[in-house]
C-alpha cells in the first residue's frame, strides 16, 4: 500500500526517538560508548608507541677513551634515556628483568683499533621483547654511532657523495609522534565496532524482549523499524565522535586537525550508514545475543586489520590490495588520513565517499531483505 513521504519520516522519527530512549536508558552500553571515545582513546594514544621513547640503555665501556665517551654522549632523550653503567655479569640479569632493553658493549682499545684502521665492532645486545623499541632503536643506534665516527674523523656524510642528496620535508606529524596517528586511527575503530554492536544489539533485544511483537502490529513498514535503528544509534555515535575529535584528540592530546572537521564528519555519517546496515544484516542471521557476538567478531577484526589503519594496504599483498578496495573500512580510513592528515578537500575525497555510500546502499537493501523475512517469521 502507498504511503506518503511524510507519512513514513513521521514513523522513523517516532521509531528514532523510541530507539533513543531504549539506548539512553541502557546504562552498560552507555557507558560503554564514554569509555570508547574517551579513556581508550587516550591510553591507545599514548600507551602503544611505534616510535623508540625514552628506551633504557646500558653501556659497557671497557675502553673509556675520548671517542667511547663520545659515542655515550651522543645517545641522548627524548629517543634514549641516559645511558648508565653496568659490567658484562650485570648485562644478562638486567635484560632479563626488563630493566634496559640495550646494552653496548665497546671493546678495549676501541679507539685505538679505529685509529689504525683494523675495523672494530661494538656489540648491542637487545631485549627482544619489546620489539617496536628493539627494531627501531638498533636503527637509531646504528645511525647516531656512524654520524659520530664520520664526525671523529672530520668526514662527510654518504650524502655529499651523491649526485641529487635527498632533502626529506614531513608536513604532518613532523617529529614523527605516534600518538597523531594512533588516536585519529583509534576513532576509526571504536566508530567501526561500536556501530556494530549497538545497532544489532537494538535488533536482536527486540526479539528477545518480545517487542518485536509491539511493531508487527503498528502500521509501519521494515524499512522504517531498520532505518530508525540506523538513525538513532548512528546519530550518538557520529556525536561521541565529534565530541571526543574536538576535546580528546585535539584538546586533550594536542593533535592538530589540518583538513576540514565538517567534511570528516560528512564522510563519518556517511560510514555509518554502511557499518549499522551491515550490524542489521549480521542481527538477522544471528537468533541471540551470543551468535550474534560471534559472527560480528570476525567481520571486525577482518574490516580492521585489513582496512589500513594498523597496517598500511600498500605493504599487503597486490591481490589484497584489490579485494579490500571493496570494504567501506578500507575506503573510510583513505578519506580520514586523507582530510585529517594532509588537509585533503571534497575534490580528492569525492571517490571514497561515493564508495562507502554504494557500500550502505548495498548493505541496506540486503539487510531490508532479511529483515523482511525476520519479521514474516516472527508474526
Amino acid at each position: 500500500m502507498y504511503k506518503p513521504a511524510w507519512q513514513w519520516t513521521r514513523n522513523v522519527a517516532r521509531l528514532a526517538n523510541k530507539e533513543l530512549r531504549s539506548l539512553f536508558g541502557d546504562v552498560p552500553l552507555m557507558a560503554l560508548i564514554i569509555f570508547a571515545f574517551t579513556v581508550a582513546i587516550y591510553s591507545t594514544a599514548k600507551g602503544v608507541k611505534a616510535e623508540v621513547a625514552n628506551a633504557s640503555v646500558g653501556i659497557i665501556d671497557s675502553d673509556n677513551s675520548a671517542l667511547s665517551r663520545r659515542l655515550r654522549d651522543a645517545i641522548r632523550p627524548p629517543y634514549f634515556k641516559p645511558p648508565r653503567d653496568i659490567t658484562h655479569q650485570q648485562a644478562g640479569p638486567a635484560l632479563d628483568s626488563s630493566d634496559v632493553i640495550f646494552v653496548i658493549d665497546i671493546p678495549p682499545r676501541f679507539e685505538a683499533d679505529v685509529l689504525a684502521r683494523r675495523a672494530p665492532a661494538i656489540q648491542v645486545t637487545v631485549d627482544a621483547t619489546a620489539m617496536t623499541q628493539a627494531g627501531l632503536g638498533v636503527v637509531y643506534l646504528n645511525q647516531i654511532f656512524l654520524k659520530e665516527l664520520l664526525d671523529f674523523f672530520h668526514q662527510q656524510g654518504i650524502e655529499s657523495m651523491l649526485p641529487a642528496p635527498p632533502v626529506m620535508h614531513v608536513l604532518f606529524n613532523p617529529n614523527n609522534q605516534s600518538h597523531w596517528f594512533t588516536s585519529v586511527m583509534q576513532i576509526v575503530t571504536n566508530v567501526t565496532v561500536l556501530a556494530i554492536i549497538l545497532v544489532g544489539a537494538a535488533v536482536i533485544r527486540e526479539r528477545e524482549h518480545g517487542t518485536i511483537e509491539h511493531l508487527l502490529v503498528m502500521p509501519v513498514r521494515p524499512s522504517e523499524i531498520a532505518m530508525a535503528k540506523i538513525l538513532a544509534n548512528g546519530g550518538v555515535i557520529l556525536l561521541a565522535v565529534s565530541l571526543s575529535l574536538w576535546l580528546v584528540v585535539h584538546e586533550w592530546l594536542h593533535v592538530p586537525l589540518l583538513g576540514s572537521v565538517p567534511l570528516f564528519l560528512t564522510g563519518t555519517a556517511l560510514y555509518l550508514f554502511a557499518v549499522t546496515a551491515l550490524g542489521i544484516l549480521l542481527a538477522t542471521l544471528a537468533s541471540s545475543m551470543p551468535q550474534f557476538g560471534l559472527l560480528a567478531a570476525p567481520v571486525y577484526v577482518v574490516l580492521y586489520l585489513l582496512s589500513g589503519a594498523a597496517t598500511p594496504v600498500e605493504s599487503m599483498p597486490l591481490l589484497i590490495q584489490r579485494i579490500v578496495q571493496v570494504s567501506p573500512t578500507t575506503q573510510f580510513v583513505k578519506m580520514t588520513q586523507a582530510v585529517l592528515y594532509r588537509g585533503a578537500g571534497l575534490d580528492i575525497v569525492w571517490p571514497e565517499l561515493l564508495a562507502v555510500a554504494a557500500a550502505g546502499v548495498l548493505f541496506l537493501f540486503i539487510a531490508l531483505t532479511r529483515f523482511r523475512s525476520m519479521l514474516a517469521r516472527q508474526g
